[in-house]
């Protein structure tokens, strides 16, 4: 993996770690629902008229915006609204990496080096302690409905990699048409038609700065970057790095939440740092195919040598 694509996975990594904190500020005002609604209302419209449509198939892009939208981020809001904690959601979420290696290697049959596996293991391990540590911090409830999140995450990695998709930005823009009417079809159940109506119509603009991170900076941003690494790469070398997203998200809401990080959770984060490395560490340098990942000169070079025989047929048949 080149180092330009690891620096993007941190960049990735450090604007969803911000985002739990953006996502606890929106909820004081929003039900988490219609928050999470309004986000991919925004993505979708009106950029929805100025990007190409996805290459892949409809029923990746109704799958993503299902998987992603619906479950991943409905789950997550509700979770956060029922007493997780910002710095906790962060970390627990982190669980999709170990789905997202198993589902790969059990669905695309992607096999995972050794050294990979330990760092995933030893990362899990780290966000274990972690969840351990900060065990005042949330609910039963709460840290259910975030473990229901990171699965359906790695669902959604599974479905970006087996759509084949081209365009990251494409798929992600027109896959937000998918999630606002069925999440704001369970606001209302849920919350009550009223209360959905009254939150639209008195948006602060607290909720309104939040609805613009969530949106564009964490989704158009963050997973734009992230489906395009996917593509590019295994769901196996790109998913890990999602392990330093619990180390930004605590250290954002210690500064900006004043949720206090223990010895405990240090210690933890810095054990998610040691699987990070080993699995880093384990991938290897380029996952193009070999035919594209050689010069232009040696492709030139093994062409003309397939031309060889056949040239040297002919002198001898003059």
């Amino acid at each position: 993996m080149r180092m330009s694509h690891r620096l993007q996975a941190i960049l990735v990594a450090a604007i969803w770690g911000v985002n739990f904190v953006v996502i606890e500020i929106g909820l004081r005002d929003v039900p988490p629902l219609v928050l999470t609604a309004l986000r991919f209302v925004v993505v979708a419209v009106p950029l929805v008229f100025l990007v190409p449509r996805p290459t892949a198939r409809a029923r990746y892009v109704v799958a993503y915006g299902l998987v992603l939208g619906v479950l991943k981020f409905g789950m997550l809001f509700s979770a956060m609204a029922l007493g997780m904690g910002a710095g906790l959601a962060s970390l627990v979420l982190q669980a999709q990496a170990l789905a997202s290696v198993v589902l790969a290697a059990l669905l695309l049959r992607e096999r995972p080096a050794r050294r990979q596996i330990a760092g995933v293991l030893v990362g899990s391990a780290g966000i274990g302690v972690l969840a351990v540590s900060g065990g005042g911090h949330t609910t039963a409830i709460g840290f259910a409905f975030t473990l229901f999140a990171a699965a359906s995450w790695a669902v959604a990695n599974v479905v970006v990699r087996a759509s084949g998709e081209t365009r990251p930005i494409s798929l992600l823009v027109w896959s937000s048409l998918v999630p606002p009417l069925p999440l704001f079809g369970l606001a209302a159940v849920i919350d009550g038609p009223q209360v959905v109506l009254d939150s639209l119509l008195g948006l602060s603009w607290r909720a309104l700065a939040a609805v613009g991170y969530v949106a564009y900076v964490s989704t158009l941003v963050g997973f734009g970057l992230w489906n395009h690494l996917i593509g590019r790469y295994s769901v196996a070398r790109v998913a890990p790095f999602s392990l330093l997203v619990p180390v930004f998200g605590l250290t954002a809401s210690w500064l900006f939440l004043h949720e206090r990080m223990t010895g405990g959770e240090v210690l933890a984060a810095l054990i998610v740092l040691v699987g990070l490395a080993l699995v880093v560490g384990g991938s290897r340098p380029s996952a193009e195919p070999a035919d594209q990942a050689r010069p232009a000169s040696t492709k030139i070079r093994t062409r003309s040598e397939k031309l060889l025989p056949r040239r040297a047929l002919k002198q001898q048949q003059r």
